[in-house]
């Protein structure tokens, strides 16, 4: 892969190249990605939308909104540190194609801001129920009519594809969805593979899938343009990652990691002895034992400590990166970026904590358990009264329910896969507290 080609600023539609040269520093292509994430409809929903807590009063617990925008932050540093030095390295990209070091912040930062963009409501338990409306469901009626790659993506409901198919859907008037950078689209591409086969390798760029049936098209239109590395055989599609998805990855693993641990603290479900005991080996290097000394409450004392952590996380991931970067250009490297540092093992033993303190707490199993029936409901009323309208068999019950989609969402698909996905579109983009006021209307409770 060759760096020139992979920060390609070509958006969906374009007939000719965008030169790096010829853009205006003052509304650089990268920068107006992050604009159009941020303006866009489905990042907005992502403030009522689980990061750890579903459905949580408390003012300081994160959403999928602030998560998002955290993490933007923390890939903006690592594309700029990585930026750096890479220009150091290959001049040319800077003297001959006039990439600066802020590019490669840009393209990472608006990468990271859309990363959840895709999520259903409800959090990693949405995707989830979603699958298994389908997997053990009424949705299992289905089956028979469908590809296996197209059972496969319904059955292992992927938000990181979800996320491709929102950014970059067509709609009437509204061609390439929001009309990203092929670059930041590369970027955001964690899993570049189809839904099967299902972890055909341990390489991390196989853990998932990102794109569905429907976007396999476009996928492979930016992937090729991107230059990226094909690895499947066959009819099957795959491709090694985009070497700046290795830091969206890095920014995310690094904010859950260390953000979730503090709302944990926070909350009071981890002892601040534990954030002294974990985080303390993250920042000895760092830390001023006068200035923490000097703070009063719990918590500044871990937002003290969160800061330098992840301060040195970055730094880590940086130094990992650029250590690997012929291997990554490449398509030889098969790890995250955290797997590889030097504070790997202490990532590990924070994530334990917050798996059996955090994750697994009843607060946060009771809401899960309240969002596999509201999602399995909504599916399943959505799904019968949509199919039934196509069918031309829809009661008026069907046509009410209908109704009560927002008017982008009524439009006819037709074949049954792509209707099925549509349903799951439309209730991915849903908030927790939206699904929950629609499940209450739909069976009549309060």
């Amino acid at each position: 892969m060759q760096w020139e080609q992979l920060l390609s600023l070509k958006r969906q539609g374009d007939t000719g190249k965008r030169l790096r040269k010829e853009q205006d520093d003052t509304r650089l292509g990268f920068e107006v990605d992050y604009d159009r994430i941020i303006f866009s409809s489905a990042f907005r929903s992502l403030q009522d939308k689980t990061q750890v807590i579903p459905l949580s009063k408390t003012d300081f617990v994160h959403t999928r909104l602030t998560h998002s925008l955290e993490v933007s932050v923390v890939g903006r540093s690592l594309g700029r540190l990585v930026g750096k030095k890479i220009l150091e390295k290959h001049p040319y990209l800077q003297e001959v194609h006039g990439y600066q070091m802020n590019d490669f912040g840009a393209i990472v930062a608006a990468a990271a801001l859309s990363h959840d963009i895709g999520n259903p409501p409800f959090g990693h338990s949405g995707e989830k129920a979603i699958g298994e409306y389908f997997k053990t469901g009424r949705g299992q009626m289905y089956k028979d009519q469908l590809t296996d790659k197209e059972w496969q993506d319904l059955i292992d409901f992927e938000g990181n594809a979800n996320g491709f198919s929102l950014l970059t859907a067509n709609r009437p008037g509204i061609e390439g969805g929001l009309r990203l950078s092929y670059a930041t689209l590369g970027a955001f591409m964690k899993y570049p593979k189809e839904s099967l086969p299902k972890k055909p390798t341990p390489n991390i760029a196989d853990k998932k899938y990102g794109f569905f049936q429907s976007d396999a098209a476009f996928f492979q239109e930016v992937a090729n343009d991107l230059g990226l590395i094909p690895n499947k055989t066959g009819d099957d599609i795959g491709y090694e990652r985009h070497p700046l998805a290795y830091l969206v990855e890095a920014a995310d693993d690094i904010c859950y990691t260390i953000i979730d641990f503090e709302d944990g603290i926070n909350l009071g479900v981890i002892s601040e002895d534990y954030a002294l005991e974990y985080l303390i080996k993250l920042v000895k290097d760092n830390v001023h034992v006068e200035k923490y000394k000097s703070l009063v409450t719990k918590e500044d004392r871990i937002s003290y400590l969160r800061a330098l952590a992840i301060g040195s996380l970055i730094n880590d991931a940086v130094d990992v990166f650029i250590e690997n970067e012929d291997a990554i250009l490449k398509g030889e490297y098969p790890y995250a970026l955290t797997e590889k540092g030097k504070y790997t093992a202490q990532m590990n033993d924070i994530i334990k904590i917050s798996i059996k303190n955090i994750y697994q707490s009843r607060e946060v199993v009771e809401k899960e358990v309240i969002g596999y029936r509201i999602i399995n409901t909504l599916l399943d009323t959505f799904c019968t009264a949509y199919n039934n309208k196509f069918d031309g068999s829809d009661s008026n019950y069907d046509k009410l329910v209908l109704k009560l989609m927002p008017e982008k969402f009524i439009t006819e698909k037709m074949s049954l896969y792509d209707r099925l996905l549509h349903i799951c579109h439309f209730v991915s983009t849903l908030t927790d507290g939206k699904a929950v006021l629609l499940y209450n209307t739909i069976t009549g409770a309060k």
